[in-house]
């Protein structure tokens, strides 16, 4: 361990075997340890440093004495890289603001193969630190979840009812600080233990008995420490997989201290949360696919409680039940209760949402421009691969739903750095109606918010034109243009999907303008399926680029509903067209 300057450690740690897992891998619990240690002398370091003469670098803390650090939470915690066993682990931990209570503490944590010098990132995180004098009481940091999606239930769910795990354990000396308050790296390889556990339950139930399954932590979406315990304390862990997302799942984790009196009270202290998101292999190395769940809408909390909980209690004690708890004052058994199975079910897919705000909306970084140069020779290559790329898109599988409405469904699906949009309509009009309204651009600022104008600058064919677009503006930016190829299709023999594609292509007669952004669309459009001979369903998908990502940005991070809204409107813009006008467009 070696500290740079206040407010600034770096620790070193070699792998050894005692640290790993069965795969020769590096604990997540014992990474959590370490990185709970170098975050705790980081804030330690600069308060002495401030204490001592000041530290220009953390502004914001001055003259405090006997300084007590109070760790409020842990969150964002990605991890990138596997350390393995004979590689040095390398942790930094730096004070980033402070301010008059509080500080911020950012980690890195890198790996270093000691034979090839090859270094790569293995996580960062963030800590937050509530510094008090002593005699003061501790600054309350409240936890409010982001509203709650609508998501139905899909043919083909599974329960998971049998995912419930508690583990109890006893706080030793040996777990806790000179106060004797329990490390809160020992309580986070605690939960990661037992969340790990309710994981591999959740590959047995969905099926996987015939291989093993092997999950692997992937990030953390947040660790908030409540209250503190000490020597002497009984945790319950109780952790249940919350929802999945194709090849990754949720797992919420609850933890409750009690001493003799509340042991016996069977009334505990809620002291930590934390969300763990599992990727799993197999034996293979390859990403095991997880089934939809459905929340536990009607079940019996005795058998539940008493023959679906695993309970193992830590040391001596073996697997055993909780002893003295009631349904009535039964706090970790709350996840029982079908309401709340629904709210741990639908906060998950608000946590997914966050998570891809933070991942495309705050890190996502200007694109290579891919749309092609259009002319004569090679047009109808342009147009085939416009139709082809969006036909594709839509056949791909791991589309999941995020919200869903009376007449409006919304799917994402993530392909490494690339993130698309199905948005899902019915529409009570025939298909062959629907399709010449939507190839028909010029009328798509009627409907469509994001699109101030939309005229025709090349009529190729029948089937192809080329669009010049003008966007409103957001996010106190120029207004954005583009210039779009819409190829449209007609089905074909014995076939009921009439498609409308469209991607961005160059042309030298439209050169970008000062008074816009030039943007692009990869692949878009709508693909109209008939139902009958008066309704249809209205499939709009689009490969989101970096260029139109700004106007995706609220509906991902869950504080808009424009394309929800933009929906809506077109389906009203379509049922309310009268026949006249649509007799009029052929």
């Amino acid at each position: 361990m070696e500290g740079s300057a206040p407010g600034e450690v770096r620790m070193s740690q070699a792998i050894q075997p005692a640290h790993s897992n069965p795969r020769g891998e590096l604990s997540a619990g014992q990474l959590l340890k370490w990185i709970d240690a170098t975050a705790c002398l980081a804030g330690s370091g600069a308060g002495r440093g401030v204490q001592d003469a000041g530290d220009p670098g953390v502004p914001g803390v001055r003259n405090v004495k006997a300084l007590k650090g109070v760790r409020p939470s842990v969150d964002d915690i990605q991890f990138e890289e596997t350390a393995r066993v004979g590689q040095v682990i390398t942790i930094k931990a730096k004070v980033t603001r402070a301010f008059s209570t509080s500080m911020e503490i950012s980690i890195k944590v890198t790996v270093q193969d000691m034979f090839t010098g090859i270094e790569k990132l293995v996580s960062v995180a963030f800590s937050t630190f509530v510094t008090k004098p002593v005699g003061t009481e501790k600054v309350n940091f409240l936890y409010e979840e982001g509203s709650n999606p609508i998501c139905d239930e899909e043919e083909g769910t599974v329960s998971t009812r049998d995912t419930s795990v508690q583990s109890i354990e006893l706080v030793l000396p040996p777990h806790a600080n000179h106060h004797g308050n329990t490390f809160g790296g020992q309580i986070m390889a605690w939960m990661e233990t037992v969340a790990t556990i309710s994981a591999r339950f959740l590959a047995v139930t969905f099926g996987f008995r015939l291989c093993r399954v092997h999950p692997l932590l992937k990030s953390v979406d947040m660790f908030k420490f409540r209250g503190p315990s000490t020597v002497g304390d009984r945790l319950v862990f109780n952790a249940t997989v919350n929802n999945t997302f194709q090849t990754c799942v949720e797992v919420g984790v609850r933890v409750e201290a009690f001493d003799c009196k509340e042991w016996s009270e069977g009334r505990g202290r809620h002291i930590n949360s934390a969300f763990l998101i599992y990727n799993a292999v197999d034996d293979k190395e390859e990403m095991v696919t997880f089934p939809r769940i459905k929340p536990v809408s009607e079940v019996s909390y005795e058998h539940m409680r008493f023959s679906n909980q695993t309970t193992y209690s830590g040391g001596s004690c073996g697997y055993r039940a909780l002893p003295r708890l009631s349904p009535c004052t039964d706090n970790n058994l709350r996840g029982y209760s079908p309401l709340d199975d629904f709210r741990r079910y639908h906060g998950a897919i608000a946590r997914k949402r966050i998570r891809l705000s933070r991942k495309y909306v705050v890190s996502h970084k200007e694109e290579v421009p891919l749309c092609e140069h259009w002319n004569i020779d090679n047009q109808v290559s342009l147009s085939k691969g416009n139709v082809e790329a969006l036909k594709k898109m839509a056949a791909k599988s791991g589309w999941e739903v995020t919200s869903a409405m009376e007449k409006t469904k919304m799917y994402i699906l993530e392909e490494d750095d690339i993130l698309s949009v199905w948005v899902e309509k019915h529409v009570e009009r025939p298909a062959h109606l629907v399709y010449h309204l939507l190839s028909d651009f010029t009328k798509r600022p009627l409907w469509d918010p994001h699109y101030m104008s939309c005229e025709v600058i090349d009529r190729v064919s029948e089937d192809d034109q080329i669009y010049y677009i003008t966007c409103p503006v957001v996010n106190d930016d120029k207004p954005k243009d583009l210039v779009v190829l819409v190829s449209r299709r007609r089905p074909v023999k014995d076939g009921n999907t009439y498609t409308v594609a469209v991607k961005s292509v160059i042309l030298p007669s439209v050169p970008p303008s000062p008074q816009y952004v030039r943007s692009e669309i990869t692949c878009a459009g709508f693909l109209i399926h008939a139902i009958d001979n008066s309704s249809c369903t209205v499939s709009y998908f689009n490969q989101i680029s970096a260029s139109i990502f700004p106007y995706f940005a609220g509906n991902l991070g869950g504080w808009s509903k424009s394309i929800e809204e933009t929906a809506a409107s077109c389906i009203q813009f379509i049922e309310n067209a009268t026949d006249d006008g649509l007799i009029s467009l052929f």
